[in-house]
């Protein structure tokens, strides 16, 4: 099961094992559905980016998507379908480390996009559909997961709403 879902106290409610920091939201859903196999993917790049980015595997400039996962085996098969959208994988480690491709970490949204207007949610979806993105490549996406630095959970914000 993929998560691709990032959690905003806002949107969602408040979540005490999240504000708490006890857990990621990755794993939060892992304990709540325990007969899952979770990994985190797709929770850093926006719908249209997914598709513009998309190159054939070896392509110079294929672009790279972190997942996270505590089960070997559905991390191979999160791998094997990026591979068929057209993107790399890069592993950023198990569910506790998920939080590394969340909002406001180094490799959320903004590196396949470049400079990102100060917009509303809705003004900024729209904005991504005019915009095809940058194709970040693997060793990079490594890097920017790996200077990730946590902030609480409950800090995370949904653009402001003019």
């Amino acid at each position: 099961m993929f998560d691709t879902a990032n959690y905003y106290p806002e949107r969602d409610g408040r979540l005490p094992e999240l504000d708490a920091d006890e857990l990621t939201s990755s794993a939060l859903l892992q304990r709540r559905l325990p007969r899952s196999r979770v990994v985190k993917a797709f929770n850093n790049i926006t719908p249209h980016q997914l598709v513009t980015l998309a190159r054939p595997a070896g392509a110079p400039d294929r672009n790279a998507l972190p997942i996270a996962g505590d089960d070997a085996d559905a991390k191979a098969e999160a791998a094997g379908l990026l591979d068929v959208l057209g993107h790399d994988t890069v592993d950023i480690g198990t569910l506790a480390d998920s939080w590394r491709s969340e909002p406001d970490t180094p490799v959320y949204i903004r590196p396949y996009l470049g400079e990102v207007p100060a917009l509303n949610v809705e003004d900024f979806l729209r904005w991504t559909i005019g915009t095809p993105g940058i194709a970040v490549p693997a060793a990079r996406v490594g890097e920017l997961a790996e200077a990730a630095v946590r902030r609480p959970a409950s800090e995370a914000r949904l653009p402001s709403r003019d």
